[in-house]
């Protein structure tokens, strides 16, 4: 079976649409990073019934403040660049037969606008549904205040750094102060695509195929999952330009410029299996390759340093 699931921002596109929809309004940009760094130690100190990408939900409220609305999100997707190679290879894996999937943690007005672009069809896009019209015309500015006294206390916090304090003030924030109020339906309701949903969406796009027949290719903290799920049934987990915590649980590393290397390494899986795949690497199959399964040492310097010539500060993030 030719089933390769790509996540869109990092494999398919450097930009990061939360984080600029963020830097639309003064200060968007450090709260983003703030909330971001929340959404890593919640996932780390796997906190019951959180997702890593939950940080697409937690940040609405601030989305709402400032009136966002989704034709800005439309309008970013029309600017975002395509990573290079990305547009070539989808093209021709489709020529060939391949069944190309994008299941992205990023909300589902962007991720359309990119997958048209790329020629995915909406059907074999899962991505993270959000009625922000809707919730703008249902609260008030003034329902907002909260908000703004958060947003207010985040400014001058930043991550690692001020790891503690984040926590505390998002801890009391999200789960004290909007739960006891009627913007406890946004943490409700937003169910944003990452961790275990981005395994359950792949179940549900490829039906009752096994996962050891699909390729899936991601690079951050929300991949992990699917990648570990992948790699235990024998297919390819593949972590492009990838962080931390995406990089240990990958069958593959492409650390690189391009994603047209992974046009050899899918042949190699058509032809033979994840064997196949490593027997191409192991033979110096192409630039930025590398085997990593039953590996101890793990390139992740190699992988940051491609990470932040493609994302930039979007690269930094979880």
């Amino acid at each position: 079976m030719k089933i390769v699931a790509f996540d869109l921002e990092g494999p398919l596109s450097p930009n990061d649409n939360a984080y600029e929809l963020m830097g639309l309004f003064p200060g968007g940009r450090e709260v983003f990073e703030a909330v971001s760094r929340y959404d890593d130690l919640l996932t780390l100190e796997e906190r019951p019934g959180y997702e890593p990408g939950d940080t697409l939900g937690l940040i609405v409220p601030f989305l709402l403040r400032h009136g966002t609305t989704e034709a800005q999100i439309v309008r970013l997707a029309r600017k975002a660049s395509l990573t290079p190679g990305a547009q070539e290879l989808i093209g021709r894996l489709m020529g060939m037969g391949w069944r190309v999937l994008c299941i992205t943690t990023t909300y589902r007005p962007y991720a359309r606008a990119i997958a048209r672009r790329l020629d995915i069809p909406a059907k074999d896009v899962a991505s993270t549904p959000l009625p922000l019209d809707q919730y703008r015309r249902a609260f008030a500015l003034e329902s907002l205040e909260p908000v703004e006294r958060a947003e207010k206390a985040l400014s001058s916090l930043r991550p690692e750094r001020d790891d503690e304090k984040i926590k505390a003030l998002l801890d009391d924030f999200y789960w004290r102060v909007l739960a006891a109020s009627p913007l406890k339906v946004l943490l409700e309701e937003v169910r944003p695509v990452g961790g275990r949903r981005k395994v359950e969406a792949l179940r549900k796009l490829v039906g009752d195929t096994s996962f050891g027949e699909v390729v899936v290719v991601g690079d951050s903290i929300t991949d992990f999952p699917l990648f570990r799920v992948v790699g235990e049934a024998g297919g390819l987990a593949v972590a492009f330009n990838a962080n931390q915590y995406a990089l240990p649980y990958a069958t593959l590393g492409l650390a690189g410029e391009s994603l047209f290397p992974l046009e050899g390494v899918l042949l190699a899986w058509e032809e033979g299996g994840r064997e196949g795949v490593r027997a191409f690497v192991e033979a110096g199959g192409a630039r930025g390759l590398h085997w990593l399964v039953g590996k101890k040492e793990r390139p992740l310097e190699l992988h940051q340093h491609y990470r932040r010539l493609l994302r930039a500060r979007a690269g930094e993030l979880g």
